[in-house]
């Protein structure tokens, strides 16, 4: 009796005049033909590249295809009106309070990952400016490209100094400017103007007279311009321990389903830019607070 050549074997047999399924796939899982794709490295030889509108593993949220006018990596912004993002606990930090670069995961309401987020700024700039400082945040997609691109000059916060108020340019690869985030003179409550690349407002964002989260939601309204809300950006509270002995909040935005990508992508800009302002601690030592003071 001829041996069972396929015994052992992860795979079912193969029919005849087929060869074994390739070794990219994992068996048992549901995918066209019972074979799911499993995760590689991208670049690794033998494997083709990602292909628009397949399902991504590693829990992350399949790309959306076929979106015209739309920057490379921001097609996932197309099919989203929420993202939650979550700042990376870093035990460093919370026992020495030594300040670390800020990571975030930032993924829509099923759970899926939609970006990294990773401060890009120096160790002196960090311990000496803390909260205040200036930095580069770099979004990245499942593939670690470099999707879009923030920058925070170091500038004064205070409704005392108008003429160096806060503000965040936001590009995309190659370097090509989408939008700004510009903070607004005001004594009473954080004020915000969302700009396209051309400089001209298309949103405005206000927030609350006091930003200290104690034991609730802070939430800044999102505002067309003509005052109508539209959407918000959100603090939320994510527990006693978490709030008290780390700087790594969570937060929530949601923003109109047919809004530009563009806008959207600078919104998630004034999410970090709000975040480094009213809520990111040095040394951990609760830095929150109220107004523009």
């Amino acid at each position: 009796m001829e041996p069972n050549k396929n015994e052992g074997s992860p795979y079912p047999p193969a029919a005849p005049g087929y060869a074994q399924p390739p070794q990219m796939y994992a068996p048992n899982q549901p995918y066209g033909g019972g074979y799911q794709p499993v995760m590689v490295q991208p670049g690794m030889p033998g494997h083709p590249p990602p292909v628009m509108g397949q399902p991504v593993p590693g829990g992350w949220m399949p790309i959306p295809q076929g979106i015209p006018n739309c920057p490379p990596g921001l097609e996932y912004l197309t099919a989203i009106d929420q993202l939650l993002v979550h700042q990376k606990v870093e035990l460093l930090e919370a026992f020495t309070g030594f300040e670390t670069a800020n990571k975030y995961t930032v993924k829509n309401t099923l759970g899926q990952k939609v970006y990294w987020a990773m401060e890009d700024t120096g160790c002196c700039n960090r311990m000496c400016c803390g909260a205040a400082r200036a930095f580069d945040m770099k979004i990245l997609d499942t593939y670690q490209n470099e999707v879009l691109h923030f920058n925070r000059p170091l500038r004064c916060s205070s409704c005392w100094f108008p003429c160096c108020l806060q503000t965040m340019e936001v590009t995309a690869p190659p370097g090509n400017v989408i939008g700004y985030v510009e903070q607004d003179w005001s004594i009473l409550t954080p004020q915000f103007s969302i700009k396209d690349q051309n400089g001209e407002t298309v949103l405005k964002i206000s927030g609350p007279f006091c930003t200290f989260s104690i034991c609730g939601d802070v939430e800044f309204e999102v505002l067309s311009t003509n005052g109508t809300q539209v959407g918000k950006i959100s603090k939320q509270w994510s527990g006693l321990g978490r709030e008290m002995f780390t700087d790594a909040d969570h937060f929530g935005i949601n923003f109109p389903m047919d809004l530009d990508v563009r806008v959207k992508a600078t919104l998630l800009g004034a999410l970090f830019l709000i975040d480094y302002m009213f809520f990111e601690k040095s040394g951990n030592k609760e830095q929150d607070r109220p107004g523009m003071f």
